[in-house]
């Protein structure tokens, strides 16, 4: 089975009431943890790189890495750019084989965004590619994603008709409150389930994106304090929130805090256990593990995606 792009993915999400896992990846074992799981889970998956990773990991052997995952599970799995913020990056990713790219203009004004975005999307569909497109900005940081809280911005339902007619996005990400990294709330969490229901009444049957949908773990958070770290109030969205975003427009859940929280937790906590250890599959493997358990929760638990491969 080759690489695959969201469309069928969506469709059955939206129709069934639950949403795909995205995952970002970054190296081999947290590759091989996520589509471990949802090999033993049966899940659509989408592997989703950001610009980041692929500098760091190199373009080539993330595709060689996606492509074994292929062969290894069988199972329907697309691959993503996270935040593209250009159209030579979109244009690199599509022609070097991603099936899916986000061109992410929310930082400009609409009239600018749509005129990106559809630059994008003119030239990943004559490649069988799909685009996602963003409308209002999520606070965080998130690789060189960085918005300040006072920058960030709802998305605004009066909009997104316009946006989708004039750019022919396939999906759509939208703010309601989630944000990128470990520390998303001063308080009690709370989204904008209002803004995502009108969006859907405005835009029925299409496909909507949640990024910034980490849990936060406390699990992950307090091994990390125990070894050293300081992450003290990290706070993330609680699990019943994104069940129930699920359950509505939102096909798309991106995760990607968690799976750094469950990898250098796990580190962390077998080097401090065995200081003199130096054989990296020792601490790699049951962090690859923990990734592994982690997004098999995600799958059942939370995106409801499970058996729907």
């Amino acid at each position: 089975m080759p690489i695959v792009t969201s469309t069928e993915m969506f469709k059955k999400a939206y129709e069934g009431g639950y949403a795909i896992g995205a995952f970002n990846v970054n190296n081999m074992e947290i590759i091989q943890g996520i589509t471990e799981a949802a090999k033993e889970e049966n899940a659509p998956l989408i592997l989703q790189v950001s610009a980041g990773a692929r500098k760091y990991a190199n373009h080539t052997y993330l595709m060689k890495l996606i492509e074994a995952a292929v062969i290894e599970t069988g199972l329907p799995i697309c691959l993503h750019l996270d935040h593209g913020d250009t159209f030579e990056l979109c244009k690199s990713c599509i022609d070097g084989g991603f099936t899916s790219v986000m061109i992410d203009g929310s930082h400009f004004s609409l009239t600018e965004n749509i005129k990106l975005t559809k630059q994008v999307v003119d030239y990943a569909h004559d490649k069988g590619v799909v685009v996602e497109g963003e409308l209002g900005r999520l606070a965080g940081v998130e690789d060189e994603v960085n918005v300040s809280a006072k920058d960030s911005s709802y998305t605004d339902p009066d909009e997104v008709e316009e946006f989708v007619t004039k750019t022919g996005v396939d999906s759509l990400a939208i703010a309601i409150g989630t944000s990128h990294g470990a520390f998303k709330f001063k308080g009690q969490a709370s989204l904008r389930f209002d803004i995502l229901e009108e969006v859907q009444r405005r835009l029925p049957g299409f496909p909507i994106v949640l990024h910034g949908a980490s849990s936060v773990i406390p699990e992950f958070v307090d091994m990390i304090n125990t070894y050293g770290g300081k992450m003290s109030g990290a706070q993330g969205v609680p699990e019943d929130m994104l069940r129930k975003a699920a359950s509505l427009a939102v096909c798309k859940i991106n995760i990607d805090s968690d799976l750094r929280l469950a990898m250098t937790g796990t580190v962390r906590k077998y080097l401090a256990e065995d200081p003199a250890e130096f054989d990296p599959r020792k601490y790699l493997g049951p962090a690859r593990e923990a990734i592994k358990q982690l997004v098999k929760n995600k799958i059942v638990n939370v995106l409801g995606c499970n058996g729907r491969a």
